[in-house]
């Protein structure tokens, strides 16, 4: 019996399917024959039922006009979305930018890892070659650097080519200008149209070798990012660009944390560096030990400059700036240095001997706060004096705030840091795009 109850459902279910296909088959994909002419009464007789019978033998579907519509605006939609990708897609060919940045400083890196936020593949600092991508604004970027980066031996895949150089010495001028030769052979044989350079200059401005260069002197370079407060900084097509941290002693990219915002610090001030004779830092050192405030701070002075850091120094010298409120900037050779980028990126506020160091840098055109004029011009919320004597005065000051105060400081601090760098990054790409892309005529 019970074998029997399932057949029967069985069979039921397999005639309700046929059923089902049969009708679907019916509505949906029969095919329809034309419909007949309707007659002259038809057309001009009452519509409705009569419609239906006028028809004769033709079957109705209560759908197909339903179906016509619906297929009448697929089209149109279809048609819609045809012609705004076609639009979309000559608007990009119209204005999107290729622009390959060429690393041959360590500068480099802060441009593209810093500035930028950008990853570079692979991670080993050491590698051959590294590289990375993004989409920015209306610019697809691309980025090289490594010793295997030599000209003629990489593919260049963009018509539009930032330089990024080293022009500090004689030295490295000399190799910058090797990359700049082939940058112009390149625009000579039409294989790339624009070229930008961003240039590690010298510490006092002594940058003349590249001004031939420059397209506004006879030259193929449409723009200049140069460091230091070089005069020839003039806002139109040479730009004044940030020292920024000290890659070449792969400094990292920093995150802030909970406990580097909160947390109680150890010291009030650091100083981890080298002491010139006849210098500024001589006095500084003086003075930290007047009173016993050299034991208040991390002091490590040494007497001679070491290019490379070992493990030991550089993990000291990031533990000093975590663990300090404030950074003691003293002038060098020139007044901006790394360790004022690298104190923002620890949120310990710098303290900048602010005075002009001999050279020829400063009076730009378009700045007039030199030193520091590019800091300073975008509210840097730092602490600045003209003498160390000032010194005493600011860590009585510091020995009398809250840890909240602290706290609201480190904040404004690594704010204003992370905004100045999405400032310069956009500044960065805007220039490129105004520079580099056709004008709007009409």
């Amino acid at each position: 019996m019970r074998g029997a109850r399932r057949r029967l459902c069985s069979a039921l279910i397999v005639a309700y399917g046929l059923f089902s296909l049969y009708a679907a088959y019916t509505v949906f994909l029969r095919p329809r024959r034309p419909a007949a002419p309707r007659s002259h009464r038809d057309r001009h007789g009452p519509r409705g039922f009569t419609d239906h019978v006028a028809l004769g033998n033709e079957e109705w579907n209560p759908w197909d006009a339903d179906e016509k519509n619906e297929l009448a605006a697929s089209q149109q939609r279809y048609e819609a979305n045809l012609k705004m990708i076609k639009y979309a897609r000559s608007h990009l060919e119209q204005t999107s930018l290729r622009v390959q940045i060429w690393g041959k400083a360590a500068i480099g890196l802060y441009l593209w890892q810093h500035i930028f936020g950008g990853h570079l593949e692979p991670a080993d600092v050491i590698a051959q070659w590294r590289e990375g991508s993004q989409n920015a604004g209306k610019t697809y970027f691309s980025f090289l650097t490594g010793p295997s980066v030599v000209p003629g031996y990489f593919s260049v895949e963009a018509e539009h080519v930032v330089l990024v150089l080293n022009g500090r010495e004689p030295a490295k001028i000399a190799y910058a200008t090797q990359w700049l030769h082939y940058a112009q052979t390149l625009m000579e044989t039409r294989k790339i149209q624009h070229v930008a350079v961003v240039l590690l200059g010298n510490e006092q401005c002594n940058n003349a070798w590249i001004q031939p260069y420059l397209k506004r002197n006879g030259g193929f370079v449409n723009l200049l990012f140069v460091t230091y407060d070089y005069a020839f900084v003039n806002e139109e097509d040479i730009f004044q660009w940030p020292l920024g941290v000290a890659t070449y002693r792969n400094f990292p990219v920093v995150e802030p944390s909970w406990s580097m915002l909160h947390d109680p610090r150890s010291y009030l001030c650091n100083f981890l560096g080298t002491v010139y004779k006849n210098s500024s830092r001589e006095t500084l050192i003086e003075i930290l030990k007047q009173d016993g405030l050299d034991q208040l701070c991390w002091i490590a002075a040494r007497e001679q400059w070491q290019p490379q850091e070992t493990n030991e120094s550089f993990k000291n010298y990031q533990d000093a700036l975590l663990q300090s409120d404030l950074t003691l900037c003293p002038v060098g050779i020139n007044t901006e240095c790394y360790r004022i980028y690298e104190a923002c990126s620890y949120g310990s506020l710098p303290v900048i001997e602010d005075v002009m160091t001999p050279g020829d840098c400063g009076n730009s055109s378009a700045y007039h706060s030199a030193p520091l004029q590019l800091l300073k011009t975008m509210g840097a919320p730092f602490i600045f004096i003209k003498n160390w004597k000032e010194l005493p005065a600011i860590l009585e000051k510091e020995k009398k705030m809250s840890l909240q105060e602290k706290i609201q400081r480190r904040k404004k601090l690594l704010e204003w840091y992370r905004n100045f760098k999405a400032w310069m990054r956009q500044k960065f790409i805007n220039t490129l795009e105004n520079s580099f892309l056709p004008s709007d005529k009409g």
